[in-house]
């Protein structure tokens, strides 16, 4: 059996955290996830703290188990939907971008479970102190903002400075990836890219169809001169953003300004010309749409084979 302490610390069947993703994980896949056995989680990204409280509502119209909201630290919103999801007493709540002290007896007090994500030992020690249950260790594999340590490097070196457990996240996909952080010293997974093409997911049937079609090459980091680099697939925006980021006439400004609303064009219109579809390297791996339920299953049964065959 994959189960692992993470099951009993949050309250689910399976060791598997779905990732939040701005724009695209609302309340309707996180439920889909979380009924099936793994954690859903709702991300605010840059919302207001109004659209995350009607989120996590529906949501628990939708699923009687636990689901998690993700909370973006440098988010101007963020001080409210803090108090939002220690009112609404939400399972769990993930971080990133950002310190979480300011919060946390706030949300113990709800009795919330506290898992940040991180990039870097640093910060997963800082986090441990602050009395985080866990942490999810983020390698550059993954879609989205990303650091600079990949997921094989990044997930011992936080299992040796913590006691507390590691969920692995960035490149992975299937149980092969799963029995792989497993070996690492993770005690589950998080899950962002594959959960695109899950049948309950609401983006436009163009983003699902280009991770569908993705190869192992096609995704791209953008970003970095800014200081916080993003791997999205490979389209015209993409290329152009990063070429840009090499011209010298093209202002730190400029380039920012670039790709506000980008996200929005590929999630909500499919806009394969001005869109930023962001996903991991694991875009090659997925050929499929499935339920939530199905993938979930499909990556359990394939770990456990695997782990069953050490």
């Amino acid at each position: 059996m994959v189960k692992s302490q993470i099951c009993d610390i949050v309250g689910i069947k399976y060791p598997i955290f779905q990732g939040a993703m701005a724009w695209i994980s609302d309340a309707e896949l996180a439920a889909a996830v979380s009924s099936a056995g793994g954690l859903g989680i709702i991300a605010a990204g840059s919302a207001p703290a109004y659209y995350v409280s009607e989120q996590i509502r529906k949501a628990k119209t939708l699923t009687d188990k636990p689901f998690g909201v993700n909370i973006m630290l440098m988010s101007p919103h963020a001080e409210e939907i803090a108090k939002v999801v220690a009112e609404e007493k939400v399972a769990v709540v993930t971080t990133g971008a950002g310190n979480p002290s300011k919060y946390m007896a706030q949300w113990t007090e709800a009795g919330i479970t506290v898992i940040p994500v991180v990039a870097s030992t640093g910060l997963a020690k800082m986090s441990a102190k602050l009395g985080a249950a866990a942490i999810i260790a983020e390698g550059c594999e993954a879609g989205g903002h990303i650091g600079e340590l990949t997921t094989m490097a990044l997930v011992p070196q936080v299992c040796d400075v913590v006691d507390i457990p590691v969920i692995a996240a960035g490149g992975i996909a299937d149980g092969r990836g799963m029995a792989a952080a497993y070996m690492l010293g993770a005690a589950g997974v998080q899950i962002g890219t594959r959960f695109l093409v899950a049948k309950e997911c609401n983006i436009h049937q163009n983003y699902k169809d280009k991770v569908i079609s993705a190869r192992d090459i096609d995704t791209i980091a953008t970003g970095k001169r800014l200081g916080h680099p993003v791997r999205s697939l490979k389209t015209a925006f993409s290329r152009d953003i990063f070429s840009k980021e090499y011209d010298s006439s093209v202002t730190n400004e400029e380039l920012e300004s670039i790709g506000v609303g980008a996200l929005r064009l590929a999630v909500e219109e499919g806009d394969t010309k001005k869109g930023c579809f962001l996903a991991g390297q694991v875009a090659g791996l997925i050929k499929k749409e499935q339920t939530a339920g199905e993938i979930i299953e499909e990556i359990i049964k394939e770990a456990e084979d695997i782990l069953g065959r050490r």
